[in-house]
């Protein structure tokens, strides 16, 4: 399995739009990717405009598909003007 961990900062003034578009995101994974295991959002209580995701998938193949569906897609357009930073790590679940 394959972990990927991603830091978010929002633009100022973008937290709200940035969790909702997060949020919905992570739903439109879980509901409808067989190979996405587990997507939590996670805020940070000190800062309004940062986040982390935390997503499993069965496999690469997996990670493939989920960043070729529609709403992905959808979601990398809508966040393209309101993130500051995203940083973007992958891991491999033991």
């Amino acid at each position: 399995m394959l972990a990927i961990i991603v830091d978010f900062e929002a633009e100022p003034g973008q937290g709200d739009e940035l969790r909702d578009a997060l949020l919905t995101q992570a739903r439109n994974s879980l509901e409808n990717e067989a190979g996405c295991r587990h997507f939590d959002v996670c805020a940070d209580p000190e800062s309004p405009e940062r986040f982390f995701l935390y997503e499993v998938y069965d496999d690469q193949a997996a990670v493939e598909e989920h960043r070729q569906t529609p709403y992905y897609i959808k979601f990398r357009e809508r966040i393209e003007s309101i993130v500051k930073s995203r940083d973007v790590r992958l891991w491999t679940r033991l």
